[in-house]
């Protein structure tokens, strides 16, 4: 009896110990939580094609417009004039700038020029008696003739017997070797081909020129030009006479000019075109780093977007009925940070900011005027 009830007992014992196992067991299991969709909040912009300007950013060194590089082509002592040969100076067109101790060649000149005079002098008796006709515009010529001024051009000869008289006398050699010492002569003085400064000085006063030798740099500082480099791209875009918003690195100053010339041909190593940009301000040095803005050309019908926005296969997201969905466009321009589409029609809502993991289909929730001038307040 006692070996039943402990049987009982083991086996009511075993059927506790499973329940309560199996309640145990059932209690830890946890249900699995529904995904619930996620919808991401996104800025948008609805199309309106118009008219956008496409602005190609370049930058270069200004350079003067008229620029001579002085050089000695006659050997002598430099003289001081009344300003001082040193950058900086300042000269009027036909000023003075570099006058070399001629005193030598002169006292050639002259002595040149006196056998000229006493070559004509000499044939005067002879025309007297043999060419009445034309003595009197011969001794016109020889009553004019100063040695203190540039000798005048011989008289017109009319007739061959005046030509064979006058030329074997060698009076045109003479005369034509004289107008070429007076040529030279002029060389001893160097003159301001235009108004402007003087930025390089290689020569002091009283220092030996040589022939050949560089004296300095004379630049007119009123207009200058800016050559920029562009991609061979634009060549069809830029026009002469087209306006250039300039400014410096600093962009506290900004200044105005003009394309004033275009490069035919493209640099075959670089494959870009050159262009010269003119300018004009009181405020401008040579050799100042500008950056230009140059306004290529105006295209219709098209809109300015963040250049993040376009995909690699021309692609951009639209919004439809709250989901995402890409179309085809056709880029016109790309700079650093925008990019000019076209083929979007209007009132078509676009993306304004990327959305990082962005595909077809994803659903969103575009942002409302109101929420984003919240938005950006708190910002």
């Amino acid at each position: 009896m006692r070996n039943i009830i402990l049987s009982i007992l083991g086996v009511v014992l075993i059927a506790g110990a499973l329940y309560f196992g199996n309640m145990i067991a059932s209690g830890k299991e946890k249900r699995k939580p529904i995904p619930k969709k996620v919808v991401k909040t996104i800025y948008t912009d609805t199309v309106q094609n118009k008219v956008i300007p496409i602005i190609i950013p370049a930058n270069g060194n200004l350079v003067a417009k008229r620029r001579v590089e002085l050089y000695a082509e006659v050997q002598g002592i430099f003289k001081g004039g009344r300003k001082l040969f040193k950058p900086g100076q300042k000269y009027r067109r036909g000023e003075t700038l570099i006058r070399i101790d001629a005193a030598e060649y002169f006292a050639n000149v002259q002595s040149s020029k006196s056998n000229l005079y006493n070559s004509i002098a000499a044939i005067m008796p002879d025309l007297r008696l043999d060419f009445p006709e034309i003595y009197p515009k011969w001794q016109q010529y020889l009553s004019s003739f100063d040695m203190n001024k540039t000798t005048p051009k011989l008289p017109e000869m009319t007739s061959e017997k005046e030509k064979y008289f006058i030329t074997g006398r060698n009076i045109v050699t003479n005369y034509y070797n004289v107008k070429n010492l007076e040529q030279r002569l002029t060389k001893y003085t160097i003159s301001a081909p235009f108004s402007g400064i003087l930025t390089e000085a290689l020569v002091t006063e009283g220092s030996l020129i040589r022939n050949g030798q560089k004296l300095g740099a004379y630049i007119d500082d009123s207009v200058y030009e800016m050559e920029v480099a562009l991609s061979k791209q634009y060549a069809t875009l830029l026009k002469v006479g087209e306006k250039v918003a300039l400014n410096n690195l600093d962009r506290t100053e900004s200044f105005s000019g003009i394309v004033s010339r275009v490069n035919g041909s493209i640099d075959a190593t670089t494959q870009t075109l050159t262009a010269y940009i003119e300018v004009k301000d009181d405020k401008l040095k040579e050799g100042m780093y500008l950056e230009a803005n140059l306004n290529a050309k105006d295209e219709k019908n098209a809109i300015e977007v963040d250049r993040n926005l376009v995909m690699d296969n021309d692609q951009i997201f639209i919004v439809r009925d709250s989901v995402l969905d890409v179309i085809k466009v056709t880029p016109v321009y790309f700079s650093d940070t925008k990019a000019v589409l076209k083929d979007i029609p209007d009132g078509t809502i676009i993306l304004s900011k990327s959305v990082p993991g962005a595909y077809a289909g994803m659903l969103v929730k575009p942002l409302t005027k109101d929420k984003k001038t919240a938005s950006k307040k708190t910002e």
